[in-house]
């Protein structure tokens, strides 16, 4: 969990029964099960991305029969996190696993033998009940009305045909969520749930099951450093940065337990691109060696989870990267994460460089071109193709995710206007489009109502096509149509015949030793690249740094003994600088996190540099705070050097006596405890402790908000006060600061209604 504070416990010690009328599973880090098959219950504790697809690992979701009708196990209730952000990613992610129970298990379809009085329930506290049935709402429909398409620079004829769409899929009808599912709000009593079974909190996240004479608990907080995990594993891949190609970084669908939902990573002239964004696309980058540093942009199709989720991976980075989408897209993006987060949507433009797309249009992006296309769909989406000029016209890439079959969107044709459906004329637009030429091209062909089918492609005369959004083996017509793509293949549509890494390593030199004269530079780039293996050691624990090593592509995990804490290094960051320059032994151990390719430099060559160029007092400061700042929570994650010079830069210390009061009202600064200790004190108790490494006034520098309680020093400390104009330009940071507040409102929100003044 991402808690930087420490609180005092009032956990009892108490332990699942031993009887058999209550099942509890561990599922994994963040999710568990519970059980009660007397009250025909059985309970999803947790639902972070992916959460479907453990459930399937765990054999909790199995293939069943009854009365001739096969369908799926799986849970019926789901309780939410009483945080909707932990370690940076989404706690709640219901619509999967609510679309789950509706239709493979069958509790909406009529006729089906799970299909009664009986709805799925959610249950939580109550702003997290709420926020689930406003998500779910955007996850199933988009934008809801004419209106808000028209706002989102839909023009009114094209709103009324997609409205006339939208509602075809819909059934006649936009459903707010409670038709299909009930809620149970937690709040400081038990709840009582279906069949007598009742749950409580206990702590924050934490919460009692009990049945008749069992009791079991539950605790939904990740441990400090966790993160929710894969349900498959991706290896390690040594990727090449190259000229115009894609990395296949996901075939698979929302349902698929062993592979990825669909995916591309796209490199263009060494710059690396993500085709949306679904779950665990942080696992996906770290396997492929890619740094979130790294990502340029990310192009975005649409908003269902399986292609969305993954946006809070690239808020970890420590600028805003470029968000390419028609403005539709993007608006409908924008609605769905201002429900999971309880942020404004227009702070989307805080945590992305927001650079909308032209649909219909060739987008010019630095040499790439981009072609979005309408994309029939329950929400706003569109394709994408992608080309570049070369020699005698041009390479080009189709992503066409969330496509629909062309008998499913021949049955939707009306050209009543008063009736649901889509014209004759779109239909005919949307079958052209279909079959617009690539160089390589990749299908969704997951089938059903709202998915493409890989048929409608035979006589295309793209010169590639990979067959994508499917959980099913592929047939044997399927073969004869397409090809698959394994993890981590890559097609490359342009050869690179130039070096990416050595023009990175050029940029990160010379911004970080500004107005260093350019021979001065080329010196330290005259020393070779080298490549560590995935797991391998780069600096021990105690060991002389006898090189330096500028981190040119993967990631480098920093371990310090005796802590939990660690940091990630990526491109940008240097391995064991303050070390060299000092000839004191490294502190942690740095090991490599995927395959990582530095320049090695020596480090007498890196003193001499240093001192030659007068630098020598700068850097010990700067190495001196930026080791710090690594060794924290909130900025010990992903932060280049040139970021962590600014962070340094700008920083001042601050002292306190001990005893004494900090009265941060109306100071714009983060602040961080460098040594010493401090008390948040409420109603006289002391409800948190703030030590080295942890930051505090968050409220304010977010949202100009008091901080609970009254803060004082318990010893002489010593703080570092980081301005909230540095702070907010990060998008790491600022995500990091957004989650501990949501914390701790949650925490100290029952034992105070307004902020205590001192």
């Amino acid at each position: 969990m991402a808690r930087t504070g420490r609180q005092a416990s009032s956990l009892p010690n108490s332990k699942p029964a031993a009887g058999g009328r209550m099942r509890v599973v561990p599922v994994s880090p963040g999710i568990s099960w519970v059980e009660v098959p007397e009250a025909d219950l059985r309970v999803l504790c947790g639902c972070p991305a992916d959460s479907v697809k453990h459930l399937i690992k765990r054999g909790l979701i199995i293939p069943t029969e009854r009365g001739g009708v096969t369908f799926e196990t799986g849970p019926n209730v789901i309780l939410l996190s009483d945080v909707s952000l932990q370690n940076g990613a989404f706690c709640n992610l219901s619509e999967f696993p609510i679309l789950q129970m509706l239709y493979r298990q069958g509790m909406i379809i009529p006729g089906h033998p799970n299909c009664t009085s009986r709805k799925p329930l959610i249950m939580g506290l109550a702003q997290q009940v709420e926020a689930q049935l406003d998500y779910v709402m955007r996850g199933n429909y988009g934008l809801l009305s004419e209106q808000e398409m028209v706002d989102a620079g839909v023009p009114p004829d094209m709103a009324q045909e997609w409205m006339r769409m939208k509602l075809r899929f819909a059934f006649g009808a936009i459903r707010p969520p409670r038709d299909l599912l009930d809620t149970c709000v937690i709040g400081d009593g038990p709840a009582i749930l279906p069949g007598g079974v009742t749950v409580r909190r206990i702590e924050l996240n934490i919460f009692e099951f009990a049945f008749e004479d069992e009791t079991a608990i539950v605790d939904l907080n990740l441990g400090l450093g966790r993160t929710y995990e894969m349900p498959y594993h991706l290896g390690y891949h040594d990727l090449k940065r190259g000229y115009f190609s894609v990395v296949h970084s996901g075939e698979g669908d929302g349902w698929d337990p062993e592979r990825a939902a669909m995916s591309t990573i796209m490199m263009f002239q060494g710059k690396v691109y993500l085709i949306d964004a679904g779950p665990n696309i942080h696992g996906a980058l770290q396997s492929l060696g890619i740094g979130v540093q790294e990502v340029e942009g990310i192009f975005h199709t649409h908003c269902h989870d399986d292609h969305f989720c993954g946006l809070t991976t690239l808020f970890r980075a420590d600028h805003r990267i470029k968000y390419y989408a028609t403005p539709a897209v993007r608006a409908s993006v924008a609605k769905k994460l201002s429900a999971l987060t309880a942020i404004a949507e227009d702070s989307f433009g805080e945590y992305f460089e927001v650079c909308d797309l032209e649909m219909g249009e060739w987008n010019d992006i630095e040499g790439l071109e981009v072609l979005p296309l309408f994309s029939p769909h329950p929400v706003e989406t569109t394709v994408f193709h992608f080309r570049t000029p070369w020699e005698d016209g041009y390479r080009s890439y189709a992503h066409m995710a969330d496509i629909v079959s062309l008998d499913v969107l021949g049955q939707m044709v009306d050209d009543d206007e008063t009736r649901h459906g889509i014209s004759s004329q779109l239909m005919g637009q949307v079958r052209e489009q279909y079959l617009i030429p690539a160089d390589i091209k990749k299908l969704d062909i997951g089938g059903g109502l709202i998915h493409g089918c890989a048929e409608d492609f035979r006589d295309d005369a793209s010169g590639k096509m990979i067959l994508s959004h499917t959980a099913l083996p592929l047939t044997r017509t399927q073969k004869s149509i397409g090809s698959g793509a394994p993890f981590g293949t890559v097609d490359e549509l342009i050869p690179s015949l130039q070096e990416y890494r050595l023009k990175a390593a050029h940029g990160y030199l010379a911004a970080y030793f500004l107005g260093v004269p350019e021979h001065q530079i080329r010196i330290l780039l005259n020393h070779p690249v080298v490549t560590f293996n995935p797991e391998s050691i780069l600096l021990r624990e105690g060991s002389r740094c006898d090189d330096v090593h500028l981190i040119l592509t993967g990631l480098v995990e920093t371990i310090e003994p005796d802590s939990d804490r660690s940091a990630i290094l990526s491109a940008g960051a240097m391995v064991g600088e303050s070390y060299a320059l000092s000839g004191e032994g490294s502190q942690e151990t740095f090991r490599a996190l995927s395959f990582v390719r530095a320049l090695r430099i020596p480090s007498a060559l890196y003193r001499n540099f240093v001192g030659r160029n007068e630098m020598t007092e700068r850097i010990y400061r700067l190495a001196d705070l930026r080791n710090f700042f690594n060794r924290t929570w909130l900025f010990g994650e992903s932060l280049s050097n040139l970021t962590e010079v600014t962070i340094a830069e700008a920083s001042q210390p601050f002292y306190l006596a001990a005893g004494e009061t900090i009265d941060p009202c109306g100071q714009d600064y983060v602040y961080m405890v460098r040594d010493g200790l401090v008390e948040r004190i409420i109603d006289g108790n002391v409800v948190e402790y703030c030590g080295i490494g942890e930051p505090f006034n968050e409220s304010e520098v977010l949202f100009g908000a008091q901080p609970v309680g009254c803060l004082v020093a318990s010893l002489r400390t010593e703080l570092l006060m980081v301005p909230g104009a540095v702070v907010r330009a990060i998008p790491v940071a600022r995500w990091k600061l957004l989650e501990l507040h949501q914390r701790r409102l949650r925490t100290f929100s029952s034992m105070t209604q307004d902020p205590a003044p001192c």
